[in-house]
């Protein structure tokens, strides 16, 4: 469970995902969350948000990645999509897809 401002939302199971597995989704769930947090037209409700996050910070600890690293190594590169004028239009787009997935692996985007 994932909970923020009164919203708790269930996590998909992602015990099952193998160290790369499990590294390449930190990497889009990161890109998907700062993307639909600063591109105007892919805007996610807290639902969807608290989905993303959760299950970004589940990994990571599944992992044992500090949030250091988390940060430096996930955070980092996807902050700096924002420099490139297409990056809206080209991850935008992944976000529905993304949490879709994770819907289908459990997760929820309300209670």
């Amino acid at each position: 469970m994932a909970s923020a401002q009164g919203l708790t939302v269930p996590l998909p199971d992602v015990s099952g995902l193998d160290h790369a597995a499990a590294e390449a989704l930190i990497e889009e769930l990161a890109a998907v969350n700062v993307i639909t947090s600063n591109c105007p037209g892919y805007t996610i409700s807290d639902g969807e948000w608290m989905l993303i996050t959760g299950t970004g910070d589940k990994l990571a600890a599944q992992l044992g990645i500090d949030p250091a690293t988390y940060d430096q190594r996930f955070y980092g590169p996807a902050f700096s999509l924002l420099d490139d004028p297409s990056a809206c239009d080209r991850i935008g787009p992944r976000a529905r897809p993304l949490i879709d997935r994770l819907v289908a692996m459990g997760g929820s985007t309300t209670r």
